[in-house]
């Protein structure tokens, strides 16, 4: 899953063991078990601390490292979103608005600024969507999510009565006896 989700094989491992496991590991116990070398799995914890995956602890009495992920899986994908938005979508956002803000040379620049106002407002909406969701309780972002298709059946059946009563408006009523 880790090489679809834009990470490299490793570090997906790593954090799959991680994730599965019922205590706090140290690096290395991580390296024995997948059989990598301790530079491997030093390198992929720096990467998943980076991403803020993991967390670091010593235990009482115990003066090695152990990490371990949050057992929350609605906490592990807001920091994936959050992450995903600071390292692709800011700035992406930031290109945009600096190319905006020039002066079009000719009409081919302002056709090219139209269609990058475009992605600039649509990325922009989807960022504010993604804010409003962000700020919703584990228990209303399930109740959202759960909605699935029932919102799409909703604009459906809103498109529908719209042109039952535009067909309505636009028969001529008989009234003749």
């Amino acid at each position: 899953m880790g090489s679809r989700w834009g990470i490299n094989r490793t570090v997906g491992q790593i954090y799959a063991l991680l994730f599965l496991s019922d205590r706090p590991l140290t690096g290395d116990e991580i390296a024995d078990t997948l059989s990598m070398s301790r530079s491997n799995v030093s390198m992929g914890l720096k990467e998943l601390d980076s991403w803020r995956l993991i967390r670091k602890r010593h235990l009482p009495g115990d003066r090695r490292e152990y990490i371990e992920t949050p057992s929350d899986v609605w906490q592990i994908a807001r920091t994936l979103i959050e992450e995903r938005r600071r390292r692709e979508i800011d700035p992406t956002l930031t290109l945009l608005r600096d190319v905006l803000l020039e002066r079009p040379a000719g009409a081919e620049e302002k056709h090219a600024q139209l269609k990058m106002r475009e992605m600039h407002d649509f990325i922009e909406l989807l960022t504010l969507w993604s804010d409003d969701i962000q700020k919703l309780d584990d228990t209303s972002l399930r109740q959202l999510l759960n909605l699935g298709r029932g919102v799409s059946r909703v604009f459906e059946l809103k498109g529908k009565v719209s042109l039952l009563k535009s067909a309505a408006r636009a028969k001529p009523v008989d009234r003749s006896p």
